[in-house]
C-alpha cells in the first residue's frame, strides 16, 4: 500500500505559480472563496459565514495535512503571496493509488489559465511524489468551465452518475473526470 507523508510541506512552483501551504493569514480569502454563492454554485457544502468559520476551514485543511489524509495548497502568483484559490488532493485512497483533485479560484481570476496551470503541477506531484495510479476530480455536470479544463489538462470522462448526492433537499449528478499515471 502507498504511504503519503507531507512533512515537510511540499512548495510546488510553475512559471506563474507558487502553490504554499494555506495559512491563517489567508482567512479573509477563504471566506471570500467559501461564502461567495458563485463560487461555491457547483459545490454541495455550505457557505462559509464568518471568518471563524474560514478559521475552521484552514484547520480542517491543516489536520488533514498533519494526518496525511488530504492536501490543500493555496494558489498564488509567484510575485504576491495573496491567495487567490485553492487546489488539492482529497479523499486519498492509498490501498488504491487514488486521489480527487479539487480546486477553486477568486473570480476575478477565471479564465487566466490558472486552474489549469496548478492542475498539472498537483497532478505531477500526485504522479511523481506520491506515486498515485490515477486522480479523478468529481465536477456538477452543469460546470462546464471546469469540464473543460479538465479536459484540456488530459482528464477522460469516467462515469455520469445520476442522483447519487442528496445536498439541501435534492439529489444532486456527479460526473467523474480521471487521468492515469502513464
Amino acid at each position: 500500500m502507498l504511504t503519503i507523508n507531507f512533512t515537510p510541506f511540499p512548495n510546488l512552483e510553475t512559471e506563474r505559480l507558487l502553490l504554499r501551504r494555506v495559512n491563517e493569514n489567508d482567512a479573509n480569502e477563504i471566506f471570500a472563496l467559501r461564502s461567495n454563492p458563485e463560487t461555491m454554485k457547483y459545490i454541495p457544502r455550505p457557505l462559509v459565514k464568518s471568518i471563524d468559520d474560514a478559521l475552521e476551514h484552514i484547520a480542517m485543511i491543516d489536520a488533514k495535512i498533519d494526518t496525511n489524509e488530504g492536501i490543500n495548497w493555496a494558489i498564488t502568483y509567484k510575485y504576491d503571496s495573496k491567495l487567490i484559490g485553492i487546489i488539492g488532493h482529497y479523499r486519498i485512497k492509498p490501498e488504491h493509488y487514488r486521489a480527487e483533485v479539487g480546486y477553486m479560484l477568486l473570480p476575478e481570476y477565471n479564465g487566466k489559465g490558472i486552474i489549469s496551470e496548478a492542475i498539472k503541477e498537483v497532478v505531477n506531484y500526485g504522479f511523481n511524489e506520491m506515486k498515485l495510479h490515477s486522480i479523478e476530480a468529481i465536477i456538477d455536470p452543469e460546470n462546464f468551465g471546469s469540464e473543460r479544463v479538465l479536459q484540456k489538462c488530459g482528464f477522460v470522462k469516467e462515469a455520469h452518475l445520476k442522483e447519487n448526492e442528496f445536498y439541501e433537499g435534492r439529489f444532486l449528478d456527479t460526473v467523474i473526470y480521471s487521468i492515469l499515471n502513464k
